[in-house]
Formats: C-alpha cells, structure tokens, sequence
C-alpha cells in the first residue's frame, strides 16, 4: 500500500468518526427546534446578522423555506428582523438575547455531553485528543469557511 493509500484511509477513517460522533450529538440534542433553526441561530452566533438570502445558501434551504423559519423564530423571540444601516432596501437578521442564550444554553449542553464522555476515556486517550486540538480547531475553520462559501 502506498502513502497515498494510507493518507486516503487515514482521512476515510477519521471522517467516519467525526462523522459519527457528529450524527449521534445532533440525536441528543433537545427536540425543541428543527435542526435547521438551531443551525440558523448558531450561524447568526457566529457571524452576526446576515440577510435571509445569505442564511437560507448557508443551511441549503430555499429563500421561501427561510422566510417562513425566520417567520417562526421571531414569533419565538429567538430573532429579530433589522434594516441595514449600509443599505436602506437591505433586511437584515439578528439574534435578540433570547436567541443568544439559546446558542449558548444549547453549545453548553452539548459541551458537556462530550466532557462526561471524554472523562470515561484512559489518560493517554485524553493526551491523544489534547494533541490533535489544533487539528480539530483547523478541521472547524476549514468546514465554516467552505459553508460560508457557498453563498456566494
């Protein structure tokens, strides 16, 4: 096999985790919203206020879609809608506090999830995952600039 091989299997299989463990968080986190709308809100968390047409790209719905969940959520409390100071035609979404603790209510959660997880895991399990924090962080960065460049 070559290092090629071996690179590609290495990846296959550390996707596949990620993969996982990705599927099976989004599966205990609180069913109190669809994906999408809890998606939505952590993207405005992480951006700050975007136009429909940038949030309905970023989540891969339709703009109709978005309207009628951003309808839902203002309903909520959880967003407002906001002209832009920049362009008077321009409605902006922006989270309102509620939205925003939320968001955090709901990272905290999961936060803690993988925490009582992790602390099952032996010692050198744990340095094995300290080690590779820079590449998750990477990991992160790489997959929200790739999601953000899908809107345009």
């Amino acid at each position: 096999m070559g290092r090629h091989d071996a690179a590609s299997d290495a990846a296959a299989a550390i996707g596949a985790a990620l993969y996982g463990l990705a599927t099976r968080a989004a599966r205990r986190l609180p069913r109190d919203m669809s994906l999408t709308s809890a998606a939505t809100l952590a993207t405005l968390d992480r951006t700050g206020p975007r136009r429909i047409t940038h949030l309905a790209a970023v989540e891969g719905v339709t703009q109709p879609a978005m309207t009628a969940l951003v309808r839902v959520m203002e309903e909520s409390g959880l967003v407002e809608r906001r002209g832009d100071a920049a362009d008077k035609r321009v409605t902006l979404v922006c989270l309102t506090e509620a939205g925003a603790s939320y968001v955090r209510t709901r990272r905290r959660a999961g936060v803690q999830a993988f925490e009582r997880l992790i602390g099952e895991l032996a010692d050198d399990e744990v340095e094995a995952l300290v080690a590779a924090l820079p590449a998750l962080k990477h990991l992160e960065e790489l997959e929200s600039r790739e999601r953000e460049g899908t809107q345009r």
